[in-house]
C-alpha cells in the first residue's frame, strides 16, 4: 500500500511515504538545496516521527536537481529575508536538530548524492548510514573559506569515517573530495555511474526495505554507539565555536568576498 497521508513537507522540502520509503527531498535546486531553518527543522520533524512510525522501514534523503546539498544559504536572497530563512544561529541549531533526528532513528537513514555535497550538506549525508554517490558526486568542507569551522557534527561524523588526518585536511583546506576518492577513503558505501545510478540506489533501498527491521534497527544502534560517542559534545562545541564565528570580522568578510566573489582577506587573529 502506498500513502502520503501522514507526511507533509513544504515547498523547499518535500516528503512522501512510499512502499516503505520515506522520501525526503531538499527542493532548491537553483541554489544547490542550500538550507534554511524552516527547510531543517521540518526535515527533523519529519524524521522525529517516522522514527515512532512502523510503515516507515527506511528513509531516503535527497536533493532535487543537480546537487545534494550546497550547505547553509549565504546568498543574498538567504540575508535578504532572515524572517523568513533564519538567522544562522537559527539554521545551526536546525541543522544540529537535524543531525540528532537522523544518528536517533531506529529505520536506516540512506543519503542519495548525486552532486555537490558542502558545508552542513556534507554532515547531513555523513549521519546516514549509507551514503550512495553518482560519480559526479563530490564533498567539500567550504566552512573556513568564510571564515567558520565545520558544524552539524562535522568535526566527528567525519573522524569516524575517513580518520583525524583526512578529517583534519577536508576541514582546514577545504578541498573539493571527488566520489572516488571519497570511496577510497570510507567517506561513502558505494559509487555508481550516474547513468546507472537511480537504478543502483532503488536496489539498495528494497534490500533494506525487505530485510528485517529488528535486526537492522539493533545493527545501526550497536555501530552508532560504537563509532559516534563523541557526536553530542561534538555539535556543543561546534555550536559555541560557530556562535563565535558568525559575531567575528572574518565571517562579515568571507560571506561578502564570496558573494562577490573574490578572495577573501581574513585580519582576525
Amino acid at each position: 500500500m502506498t500513502t502520503t497521508d501522514a507526511y507533509t513537507g513544504i515547498d523547499d522540502l518535500t516528503v512522501a511515504l512510499e512502499d516503505g520509503v520515506l522520501h525526503v527531498t531538499l527542493n532548491r535546486p537553483d541554489s544547490l538545496n542550500s538550507l534554511t531553518a524552516p527547510m531543517l527543522n521540518t526535515f527533523a520533524e519529519t524524521l522525529e516521527r517516522a522514527a515512532g512510525d512502523s510503515r516507515v522501514r527506511v528513509v531516503r534523503i535527497g536533493g532535487a536537481g543537480r546537487g545534494f546539498c550546497s550547505g547553509a544559504g549565504i546568498s543574498e536572497e538567504d540575508h535578504s529575508n532572515p524572517g523568513a530563512s533564519g538567522t544562522p544561529a537559527d539554521v545551526l541549531d536546525a541543522a544540529n536538530r537535524c543531525i540528532r533526528s537522523i544518528a536517533a532513528l531506529p529505520q536506516p537513514a540512506v543519503a542519495v548524492v548525486q552532486g555537490a555535497a558542502a558545508g552542513v550538506g556534507v554532515s547531513l549525508a555523513l549521519a546516514c548510514d549509507v551514503v550512495l554517490a553518482s560519480e559526479k558526486a563530490f564533498f567539500m568542507l567550504a566552512f573556513t573559506k568564510i571564515g567558520l569551522m565545520p558544524d552539524g557534527g562535522a568535526s566527528e561524523l567525519i573522524a569516524a569515517a575517513v580518520g583525524r588526518i583526512r578529517a583534519m585536511r577536508m576541514a582546514l583546506l577545504a578541498e573539493r573530495i571527488g566520489a572516488d576518492e571519497a570511496f577510497a577513503w570510507g567517506l561513502v558505501s558505494a559509487v555508481y555511474p550516474a547513468e546507472q545510478f537511480d537504478a543502483e540506489v532503488d536496489k539498495v533501498l528494497s534490500a533494506l526495505v525487505s530485510g528485517p527491521a529488528v535486526a537492522l534497527r539493533k545493527t545501526k544502534e550497536a555501530i552508532n554507539a560504537t563509532t559516534l560517542t563523541g557526536l553530542e559534545a561534538a555539535l556543543e562545541l561546534e555550536k559555541v565555536g560557530q556562535l563565535q564565528l558568525l559575531a567575528a570580522d572574518d565571517f562579515r568578510e568571507g560571506t561578502q568576498a564570496f558573494q562577490q566573489r573574490r578572495p577573501a582577506t581574513f585580519t582576525d587573529s
